[in-house]
């Protein structure tokens, strides 16, 4: 090796060429995708594509949901060469529904191909029933068999994202044999980082990591060289659970077995990173109920998606607006109580909503289980007392200090007190019996803690008040 190709000196600033594609942020600068678009609209096909072809598939993707609809169809027109299968994997769900819908179906069945499984199946399985099928029939037959297979699978199981295109070798081979097998296979994959060792029924028994191989003499013996402890995914256990598991056990990849017990696939960390990605974002947009919660989702459906919540939340304001209508007269003799009432419910939501997103987070990382309920449901008590005894005390002296009555500081303060604590004991139950219910604790959890903790505030308040005497 020359000196030149040793030299590791960085390399001056001005020698390195400024990326007018991207900003600091790594993504597309808008006069990038004004530059694309003035071509595009010039029907300068030569000059949009060579825009265009520099860029990694997951840029083309951004690029494509940078855009509204129209100027979406007349770029893919423009630079169809470029919108390949890799694109099409990396494309939000709706931008990449609305350029399907425009393909033929032995255009998506093409692209479809350049794919592995599980990229395919997730272009695939959002079609229509009769579309599905059309695509499936322009496919060639081992890639529509494997496809087929996989949309047999649940949605959102693991024989939904594992590939198939795996290595497995028998427990009685060598390394040697294996390197030979390993260069000798023409249509073997390329991506791949263990070797799953099988026995005769083709169930795993072991796994060998490639770094092992490449050490090892070419004569040791597989079956001393593996792993014989590994972790293996059903091939039905939900993709939250798979990527649990893959957290849990720091797994780069891992083997999917069916009900048999045989080899039928594999799931690499890459699939799981985008899997963790979606879990959370869908956890945090169900707590709030915005549906998909998606830029690109046509307005009715996040329309559809939204209003029943607020529907839902109204009828839970019209509890709390009664509890006030019942104590209308007290308010009325004395207007202190109006102007502290929406305290005392505003921070008793706040302490529901970070206790409740807590408890479903745990619930999500299986971290709070049946073994430790109580104690998670204790620990969150005390938080709540610690959380109520400081702010009814601010907020008690605050009170008397500013109407000059410590009668009234007294009952703000316990009324504080009382629902800050029923805020952080809901916040952790109602999740775990939702989730006990078979019910996903992130979809509804907050309408029964907002109803919880702002009629037991308003309660508490002016029950407390009008058996104190504050008010006659």
């Amino acid at each position: 090796m020359s000196e030149s190709e040793l030299d590791t000196r960085p390399v001056p600033d001005e020698a390195v060429p400024q990326d007018t594609r991207h900003d600091e942020d790594d993504r597309l600068r808008p006069e990038f995708v004004s530059a694309v678009m003035d071509r595009v609209e010039a029907g300068d096909e030569e000059g949009a594509r060579a825009l265009v072809e520099p860029l990694h598939p997951a840029d083309v993707a951004d690029l494509f949901e940078l855009l509204d609809r129209e100027d979406r169809r007349a770029l893919a027109a423009m630079v169809a060469g470029e919108l390949d299968g890799e694109v099409l994997a990396e494309m939000n769900d709706f931008v990449r529904d609305e350029l399907i819908d425009a393909l033929e179906p032995a255009e998506v069945a093409e692209l479809a191909g350049q794919l592995d499984t599980d990229d395919a199946v997730a272009i695939i399985e959002d079609l229509e029933a009769d579309e599905q099928q059309a695509v499936l029939e322009a496919m060639e037959p081992d890639d529509r068999a494997a496809i087929e297979e996989a949309l047999s699978y649940p949605e959102e199981s693991a024989g939904r994202i594992m590939r198939r295109d795996f290595v497995a070798v028998p427990e009685h081979w060598n390394v040697g044999k294996l390197i030979d097998y390993l260069r000798g296979q023409e249509e073997l994959s390329t991506d791949f980082w263990e070797i799953y060792v099988v026995d005769p029924q083709m169930k795993p028994v072991g796994t060998i990591l490639l770094a092992w191989v490449l050490r090892a003499p070419r004569s040791i013996g597989l079956g001393d060289l593996m792993q014989r402890e590994q972790t293996l995914i059903p091939v039905e256990m939900d993709q939250e659970e798979v990527a649990l598991r893959f957290q849990k056990y720091a797994l780069i990849t891992a083997a999917v077995t069916d009900d048999s017990g045989r080899l039928v696939g594999m799931i690499t960390v890459d699939d799981i990173v985008h899997i963790i990605q979606e879990e959370a974002s869908e956890d945090a947009l169900l707590l709030s109920g915005a549906g998909e919660g998606d830029i690109n989702e046509p307005v009715r459906d996040s329309y559809r998606a939204r209003v029943k919540w607020l529907a839902a939340n109204l009828v839970t304001a019209l509890l709390a607006s009664a509890i006030i209508a019942f104590f209308g007269a007290a308010i009325e003799q004395m207007v202190a109580l109006a102007v502290l009432m929406p305290i005392v419910a505003s921070i008793g939501g706040n302490a529901g909503t970070q206790t409740m997103a807590v408890a479903v987070r745990a619930l999500a990382m299986n971290q709070l289980t049946r073994s430790n309920t109580w104690r998670t449901i204790w620990r969150e008590i005390r938080v709540a007392l610690l959380n109520g005894v400081t702010i009814a005390l601010l907020l008690g002296v605050g009170a008397w200090l500013v109407f000059a009555n410590p009668l009234l500081g007294g009952v703000i303060a316990a009324a504080m007190l009382i629902n800050i604590v029923v805020a952080g004991l809901s916040g952790v139950v109602v999740p775990i019996l939702l989730e006990r219910a078979k019910q996903d604790p992130a979809v509804s959890s907050s309408v029964f803690v907002t109803m919880i903790t702002d009629s037991m505030g308003f309660l508490v308040f002016l029950g407390l008040a009008v058996a104190s005497g504050v008010v006659g």
